[in-house]
């Protein structure tokens, strides 16, 4: 005989977001075994991530190719945006202008053969007050430096600027290079623009060695104050250079399996080794971002955190992954390019996300509250699949996509249907040797009106789910996180929605889940409640 009715709820649903690392009976109800196409809201909630609009006419020179670099050079009111695909470079943002690399007077063309569009494009200003230029600097594996400045007039010397025309040029052209290297061989992977200066490494053939630039002179490696560091007697085993950061006024050189970080980067003269980290790496450069509190990397064991504790003088290794990192690790090992990683920390939502292009997965880490684990929440979007990422000055998140440059925004695809997808983990209500008889599931729902959603519940580990569907109200407004930026706001056709099924069917765990297609219209889940009547033990 059935015992009497027993409630029960999830207040927060999927609040520590995915778990796919543990035994799933074993894990707390704000876990989620599914967040497909979900964040976590500064409200706690699990709801839907935005989609992209197009920013820019389709153009014939990208055509059906990936944007897969992007930066905004700041310049006032007059910022630039600058992109690469179809082993081209363009500048623009409604309107995507080729641009040509030019020879170093102006006066044509150079002889530059661009074979990928994988830059790490950084920015720095050229000059003082009284000479202040913007500048970008472009570095790509066997490709000469490149720089994005205020061309010369044709026929003038490379110190004449006043054509008010802005370009790229072979920083060889005109730089001062280190001795040990000429035009065709300052072929840097990486750059970085900190502290004053430009640093890059991972030259071809040169892959222990960072060079410096002289301060604000971003093309002088040789005198003033610039310089180099070798890390030939740092890095065992001749590890290489995979990326660079700052931090906390601090230089961090990831190797593949090794990190130093040195003290002192504003004064060269005073550059100093503190501490080498070993045994643990970067396998991806654009894995690497500044969340400002803390530094995100990709190690061959998963998302790593570096966190600089002040007191110990020490930089603890936090696993930022810890709940998802064999499924994690499947998916980076199924790349087959590291360096098309890439990722991005959209300070506006709080999140750091990183894209897997092979397998077209974005795990999206929230930053917000770390689990008491030292992990961070994560979700999964699916359809999405950004190849690169820019965030711009006016706090824009930007997604190259293939043939336009995207603007994380609204609720479409860019007019194009997602579907989200949560659900719970496996419970038992702390009764499992019991048969649980399912009568009811209740939801409180925040979204768009009339938006559809379908309900699934399953039992004993099993996805041969039952479901219904459910169209939600049209009712007045309620506050929702739906502004560009997830501010809580007021907006008609935002609706709270409370609403039971009749469910059925038994097991002695059970599982509930929700999916809806996101097309204009915004989801997330407040609260799941349910009623259930006891049944037999079954042992």
């Amino acid at each position: 005989m059935a015992g009497q009715l027993q409630t029960a709820s999830i207040a927060a649903p999927g609040f520590y977001g995915l778990n796919t690392q543990e035994a799933s009976i074993t894990l707390s109800s704000g876990f989620a075994l599914k967040a497909q196409n979900c964040v976590i809201d500064k409200y706690g909630r699990i709801g839907a991530r935005r989609g992209w609009v197009a920013q820019n006419e389709t153009s014939t020179d990208l055509g059906a190719n990936n944007v897969e670099s992007m930066i905004e050079v700041v310049d006032g009111g007059n910022n630039t945006l600058i992109s690469a695909g179809n082993n081209k470079l363009f500048v623009g943002r409604t309107a995507l202008t080729q641009k040509t690399v030019r020879n170093a007077d102006n006066s044509g063309d150079a002889t530059y053969t661009i074979t990928g569009s994988n830059w790490q494009m950084v920015a720095m200003p050229y000059g003082d007050v009284n000479d202040f230029q913007p500048h970008a600097y472009l570095a790509q594996a066997g490709h000469p430096l490149l720089v994005w400045h205020e061309l010369p007039v044709s026929g003038g010397s490379i110190e004449d600027h006043d054509s008010g025309t802005f370009g790229f040029q072979r920083v060889a052209d005109f730089a001062t290079l280190p001795a040990n290297h000429n035009a065709a061989s300052f072929t840097p992977n990486c750059a970085l623009a900190a502290f004053g200066r430009i640093w890059v490494g991972n030259i071809t053939g040169d892959t222990q060695t960072v060079y410096f630039s002289d301060l604000l002179r971003g093309t002088n490696f040789v005198t003033g104050s610039a310089g180099y560091l070798n890390l030939q007697e740092v890095f065992p085993n001749g590890d290489n250079i995979v990326a660079l950061a700052a931090h906390n006024g601090y230089l961090i050189i990831f190797g593949r399996n090794n990190i130093a970080i040195y003290e002192n980067p504003i004064d060269t003269g005073s550059l100093r080794l503190v501490e080498c980290i070993y045994n643990v790496g970067c396998i991806a450069r654009d894995s690497v971002q500044n969340i400002g509190s803390d530094i995100f990397f990709l190690s061959d064991a998963g998302v790593r955190s570096l966190a600089r504790v002040i007191q110990e003088k020490s930089l603890p290794m936090n696993d930022v992954s810890k709940n998802i990192r064999d499924e994690l690790m499947n998916n980076v090992f199924s790349e087959t390019d590291f360096g098309k990683i890439k990722s991005i920390y959209y300070d506006r939502d709080a999140i750091y996300l990183l894209s897997l292009p092979t397998t077209k997965f974005v795990y999206c880490f929230d930053t917000r509250t770390k689990l008491q684990d030292g992990s961070s929440r994560v979700t999964i979007w699916d359809s999405l699949e950004p190849k690169s990422f820019c965030l711009t000055q006016a706090k824009e998140l930007l997604i190259g996509q293939t043939g336009y440059i995207g603007k994380y925004y609204g609720f479409s695809d860019n007019g194009n249907i997602y579907r989200m997808q949560y659900f719970t983990n496996y419970f038992d209500f702390d009764a499992s040797t019991s048969l649980k008889i399912l009568k009811k599931i209740g939801w409180v729902l925040i979204g768009g009106t009339n938006q559809a959603v379908a309900v699934k519940w399953g039992f004993d580990y099993s996805e041969g789910y039952q479901a219904t569907t459910y169209t939600m109200d049209t009712a007045v407004a309620y506050e929702y996180g739906i502004g560009e930026y997830n501010i809580a706001e007021y907006s008609s056709g935002i609706v709270l929605d409370r609403f039971s099924i009749n469910a059925g069917g038994q097991g002695t765990v059970m599982q509930v889940g929700l999916e809806a297609d996101i097309n204009g219209n915004p989801v997330s889940i407040q609260k799941i409640d349910f009623a259930v009547k006891a049944g037999k033990k079954i042992v």
